[in-house]
């Protein structure tokens, strides 16, 4: 089985603030996430035997947090999307060509200077295609970004059509995908940490 986690709460995050790949680390908050969604998997009886993450520290605290004790790789595939010039802007103020696309991303291009979904869905894809036999009868754990997610998520689910672009995957949020006889199957959100 193969599960997929979004790291846990920064500042950034906190502020609502575009942070891609500047690397910063979780907050209080987010270590809290992070043992949440361990309790969630303890309880589970889900015991990894591989954990991959993105190298940025945030997805790396969240891995260590969930999987205490397992070697964490990193893969680079597994960052999280190029803002460009927009790293850094505020999410309450967006530019305009950023709020077209947020607005409808399955149908608009990113705007200049930011990776396309595209090559996101490529990247991810590829990394998930490069670990598939270690998914069969063992647990997996990828600990990534929002954004690397759901491309994630659209490469697993052939029939998304841009379905887990405009999703709220929340800190912490993990789906799971079953891989049997080197396929694998449609993505379940499976944990989420009720904020309310």
């Amino acid at each position: 089985m193969l599960y997929i986690i979004r790291h846990g709460e920064t500042e950034l995050n906190r502020k609502h603030v575009l942070q891609g790949r500047s690397d910063h680390a979780l907050i209080a908050k987010g270590i809290d996430q992070g043992r949440k969604a361990a309790d969630w998997i303890r309880k589970e009886g889900i015991s990894f035997s591989r954990v991959y993450s993105s190298p940025l520290k945030r997805a790396v605290q969240t891995a260590e947090c969930v999987a205490p004790g397992i070697t964490v790789v990193t893969d680079e595939r597994l960052i999280e999307m190029d803002y460009g010039p927009y790293e850094g802007m505020s999410l309450f103020k967006p530019g305009k060509e950023v709020l077209k696309f947020f607005r409808d991303f399955a149908n608009n291009p990113a705007p200049d200077g930011m990776e396309q979904l595209s090559d996101i869905v490529a990247r991810t894809g590829e990394f998930v295609e490069s670990i598939k036999e270690e998914c069969i009868g063992t647990d997996i754990l990828i600990s990534t970004h929002a954004i690397a997610m759901k491309g994630i998520l659209e490469y697993l689910d052939r029939d998304a059509n841009g379905r887990y672009w405009s999703k709220n995957i929340g800190n912490c949020e993990i789906y799971k995908v079953a891989c049997t006889d080197g396929k694998f199957g449609t993505p379940e959100s499976v944990f989420k940490i009720n904020e309310s």
